[in-house]
């Protein structure tokens, strides 16, 4: 089943790093009683991940927050020491949380997975956005493969 409109987010667990080292944070943690920017990369260092996607957001942070989110969080199938040597490569400091699925649980159980084997990825989160009111999808944006429209921050600010 793919996650739709009107859903409720899944039961998972992330990674991110704190001062102290490795945390985990579940989907409650994340979303329950927050209104949250969530987007979706293939991959930590990728090209436009890196070039487009993640800096949109953390550029838009301000504008974002300002209508309302409470949180913006990227998420990417890759460990959480991969996620903040990403996240302060690209300055994301407190205005982008850096959520590690590492081992794709989430993007699986949302049906959100991309399978990235012919590159040496392995399956892999679809890019994507999508804005959540306490733990319920209010809107969803899929790109389709090798595209970046619809999950940029500049579409997801045309939504709020």
């Amino acid at each position: 089943m793919t996650l739709s409109v009107g859903d409720r987010l899944p039961e998972a667990t992330f990674m991110t790093m704190t001062s102290e080292g490795p945390n985990k944070v579940s989907t409650d943690d994340v979303f329950k009683g927050k209104t949250v920017a969530l987007f979706a990369v293939p991959g930590a260092f990728t090209p436009t991940c890196s070039a487009k996607h993640l800096p949109g957001f953390v550029e838009k942070a301000d504008e974002i927050k300002a209508k309302g989110v409470d949180t913006i969080a990227c998420l990417s199938v890759n460990d959480v020491f991969v996620m903040d040597a990403w996240g302060k490569s690209q300055n994301a400091g407190d205005d982008v949380v850096m959520l590690a699925d590492g081992n794709g649980d989430f993007a699986k159980a949302t049906g959100l997975v991309m399978d990235g084997t012919g590159f040496g990825m392995g399956t892999r989160s679809q890019r994507f956005s999508m804005i959540v009111k306490d733990g319920v999808v209010s809107e969803l944006n899929v790109e389709a493969p090798g595209e970046f429209q619809v999950s940029s921050a500049d579409y997801i600010l045309g939504q709020l």
